[in-house]
């Protein structure tokens, strides 16, 4: 259950730190940011106040973030531990192979290279 939750605000955060990272102008231009000045967020926060603030927000959330995951792996519902040591794919192995599949015995001696067949002249034309 708690599993639940921590997985649910890590994914609040990361949907959180792609706005803000979207958000952020480049340093060539604009960005996303210069489609929201029309709402007053640019003129109230100032340029240079939005970006500080975006950045200061992408790093906040992208340290959430791992310690969300971090968390979230030992908040893991406990597995069956009888099969703790095994794989999946020994799991879908079959236990030993069927008898009648494996040949009763390898060819050995010596094992003559079969001779081409020889090439017709083709027909004369007429």
């Amino acid at each position: 259950m708690l599993n639940g939750f921590v997985v649910i605000f890590a994914l609040l955060a990361a949907l959180l730190l792609i706005v803000s990272v979207l958000l952020q102008s480049p340093k060539a231009g604009s960005g996303l940011t210069g489609g929201i000045s029309s709402l007053g967020t640019v003129q109230t926060l100032g340029v240079r106040r939005t970006g500080d603030f975006l950045s200061k927000t992408s790093a906040i959330l992208a340290g959430v973030m791992m310690v969300l995951c971090f968390i979230a792996q030992f908040t893991l519902p406990a597995r069956n531990q009888g099969d703790a040591g095994s794989s999946i794919l020994q799991k879908s192995a079959p236990a030993s192979l069927p008898a009648n599949n494996l040949p009763q015995s390898l060819p050995t001696g010596n094992i003559q290279p079969v001779a081409a067949p020889a090439e017709q002249p083709a027909a004369p034309a007429k």
